[in-house]
């Protein structure tokens, strides 16, 4: 049943924007997870996580919590109203659920019925009137199972409202995105969640996004002034909210947090995002922080946004500080990683120069790999050198040998190396790197070391990848080992 509730949620969320109620949000919130698997895209993970309400139309999970006795008198109102929802019939199902909340206001339905009514109301773009059923669940209904969903749902009705022009409404959105200012507490007691997406001030900054940059700009600044520990998740997602508005003052907003903010990760989603800005100011901002920064998340946010970056500065800038010894090995692996990932020329001479000043095992190993994915010839003859320099740490040349292999060496040269090499591990490394070619060629290779090899083990070697092939010419040579 799991699966099922991922699958629909997944198909319908990108269709489009909804508000889900609390009794969905666990499938949801599995889909959303497994969908963001980047760590660089953490600042959205709470802002569509409400998407996706058709979802319940196919695994009818909202009888859950308003189970009545089949003799109850809002049975057949509650009936008739969720399958008006289901056909997308609105005006009925809005008729339907308010007549139930009018005619029995003390039922264990009414409360969620006016939810069920605004919802319907909403999507009917009749606002006004969803947003006064909203209201009338929160003073009546206090208990009712579907009040926090409501209080979602009231703040996409507010933005919506205020997108329009109406000036109570972005009242509204400005009052309830703030937290209070004595504890930045919420309305049950404590901080939300990093992923609470139901808290009503999430919400409300979730519905800035619709609201135009100079309405939204001096909200965003206030919630980003704070430094409570309490309001870190409300700056976490609206450092995402600013980095969507363009123009100066997002430059300055985001390089302020990045700089000054007493969270980490705000920090850390505020250097991310600066990498969209891409500016000579936030080039030097990353440039500074990254030299100074001590913390490894923030180092590897930097040198990301750097590498996102196509200027320049910002690539001399990851140079200088791959080459730099007194970096930490990790985060000059990170710069490494991404200089590989732009394949210009000068990145490539630059990391095949920087192989010999290196002497750490891993910092060599993450330049043989970036050289690989960046292709060409000059850095496929390097590699192959690297795979026949004697005087190269033998693992340095299996792994310059395996990316020779694996990114389309010319198989001529690989055939030849056999009888050349010396080392019985590269020799072994060889038959691995002829097993994974689909060339006959390859294929010749190892069915000759099976037959003449003196070395028994690599004859073992050669005669196990032969098992792996599906060619028929493998499976005769097999038969002929086992019946000489």
């Amino acid at each position: 049943m799991q699966a099922m509730y991922l699958m629909v949620a997944v198909v319908v969320g990108m269709q489009q924007q909804l508000v889900v109620p609390r009794m969905v949000v666990p499938a949801l919130a599995h889909a959303q997870v497994a969908l963001q698997g980047l760590d660089a895209l953490d600042a959205l993970d709470a802002l569509d996580g409400l998407d996706g309400l058709d979802a319940i139309y196919a695994v009818d999970t909202w009888n859950a919590g308003t189970l009545q006795d089949e003799q109850d008198p809002t049975d057949s109102l509650w009936r008739a109203a969720r399958q008006a929802l289901n056909h997308a019939d609105y005006q009925s199902a809005a008729n339907l659920f308010g007549d139930l909340a009018h005619r029995y206001p003390t039922a264990v339905r009414a409360g969620d019925a006016l939810y069920w009514a605004a919802f319907a109301l909403y999507k009917n773009d009749n606002l006004d009137r969803a947003r006064s059923f909203l209201l009338t669940q929160q003073q009546r209904y206090p208990k009712a199972a579907t009040l926090r969903d409501g209080d979602a749902l009231l703040a996409r009705v507010q933005a919506a409202l205020a997108k329009q022009g109406d000036a109570a409404a972005a009242e509204w959105i400005r009052r309830h995105v703030q937290p209070t200012v004595d504890t930045g507490r919420t309305r049950g007691g404590s901080c939300p969640g990093e992923d609470d997406d139901d808290d009503l001030r999430i919400a409300a900054l979730n519905g800035l996004l619709q609201m135009d940059a100079t309405s939204a700009l001096p909200i965003l600044k206030k919630v980003l002034a704070r430094r409570d520990s309490c309001s870190a998740g409300l700056r976490r997602k609206a450092v995402f909210i600013v980095s969507q508005k363009r123009g100066t003052e997002t430059e300055d907003i985001l390089l302020d947090v990045a700089r000054h903010d007493s969270d980490p990760e705000v920090r850390q989603q505020a250097v991310f995002w600066l990498s969209q800005v891409g500016s000579d100011r936030a080039v030097t901002a990353l440039d500074s922080i990254l030299s100074s920064a001590t913390d490894p998340e923030l180092q590897d946010k930097a040198i990301f946004a750097l590498s996102q970056i196509h200027q320049g500065r910002a690539g001399q800038i990851l140079r200088d500080y791959a080459a730099n010894e007194r970096a930490p090995d990790e985060a000059r692996e990170k710069a490494i990683f991404w200089l590989g990932q732009q394949r210009s020329p000068e990145n490539a001479a630059f990391l095949r120069g920087l192989y010999a000043k290196l002497t750490g095992e891993e910092l060599k190993e993450k330049v043989i790999f970036s050289l690989s994915q960046m292709g060409g010839a000059d850095n496929g003859r390097w590699l192959m050198d690297i795979a026949l320099n004697e005087r190269e740490p033998v693992e340095m040349r299996k792994k310059a040998l395996f990316w020779v292999g694996q990114t389309g060496g010319n198989l001529d040269q690989l055939a030849g190396l056999y009888d050349r090499m010396q080392n019985q591990d590269m020799k072994e490394q060889l038959i691995f790197v002829y097993s994974q070619r689909r060339e006959a060629a390859a294929l010749d290779q190892l069915i000759r070391i099976a037959k003449t090899e003196q070395d028994k083990e690599l004859r073992k070697k050669a005669i196990f990848w032969l098992g792996q092939s599906h060619d028929p010419r493998a499976a005769q040579v097999l038969l002929e080992i086992i019946n000489p």
